[in-house]
């Protein structure tokens, strides 16, 4: 199978057509600058994530993640120009990595989306019977050219072992470890070891779910600034949202 075509792409376009996506920047606060968006799935006729990701089993799983790279990669080129564009994947629906990315490959190529713009996120919140074919997928991945990142690390079933395993381009901190951190002592601690630990590794930081001033200061402070949450913006449904940034010069 070439990048011209790919087995099993009408299934994943009836399932399209009922998707569309959110935005959500990923910023780097030091710089003032959108690093990223992470398309975040709801459906056409207003479900939420929750509503549309709890329809998904084990007989649509492939065809569902397919068709959420398609509509990810096609509004993404609609709505704005081509920022890294952070895409999450379901790792049980991968049974061959270099096939299912033949309906990735065509989507960029329609839609003059490059793939070295395209992060594919895996969660940890979903338990993956086999670790060595995660590994293997994310291997793929890198190898073809797309980035690579560890969503919601520190709560979910891989942890330290996939990161020993495989060093993605992206780590990104649960939320359960940055809310709060400001005001947490053990929570600094342990971010400011992993965020340490990930530089050693080349492993680039993103803290997610970061909604005060002062947990967006308590990170920097860490070095961590990249950042993702409802600080800065809200999901934008099919478009992109604009920044507000936080004012983080000390008060008198």
């Amino acid at each position: 199978m070439n990048r011209t075509g790919c087995r099993g792409c009408g299934d994943a376009e009836a399932v399209a057509a009922g998707l569309t996506m959110a935005f959500q920047p990923i910023v780097d606060v030091g710089a003032r600058r959108v690093f990223a968006h992470e398309a975040l799935v709801r459906g056409t006729s207003g479900q939420s994530a929750q509503d549309v990701l709890s329809a998904v089993a084990h007989d649509n799983r492939y065809a569902f993640d397919q068709a959420c790279r398609i509509v990810a990669i096609r509004t993404a080129a609609r709505v704005g120009p081509p920022a890294l564009l952070s895409i999450n994947f379901l790792p049980n629906a991968v049974y061959n990595p270099e096939h299912c990315l033949q309906a990735t490959f065509v989507a960029a190529a329609q839609a003059g989306w490059p793939v070295d713009r395209v992060i594919f996120e895996v969660t940890e919140h979903e338990e993956v019977v086999d670790h060595g074919h995660l590994v293997a997928i994310l291997a793929a991945y890198k190898a073809h050219g797309f980035l690579t990142a560890i969503d919601d690390f520190g709560a979910g079933f891989a942890g330290m072992n996939l990161l020993a395993d495989f060093q993605p381009d992206l780590l990104k901190l649960d939320i359960g470890l940055v809310r709060g951190i400001d005001t947490d002592a053990a929570r600094r601690r342990i971010v400011q070891h992993l965020a340490a630990m990930c530089s050693d590794l080349s492993v680039r930081v993103i803290a997610e779910g970061v909604e005060t001033q002062d947990e967006c200061r308590a990170l920097l402070d860490l070095g961590i600034g990249l950042q993702q949450g409802f600080l800065f913006a809200r999901p934008g449904l099919a478009s992109l949202p604009a920044v507000a940034w936080p004012d983080l010069t000390d008060g008198p």
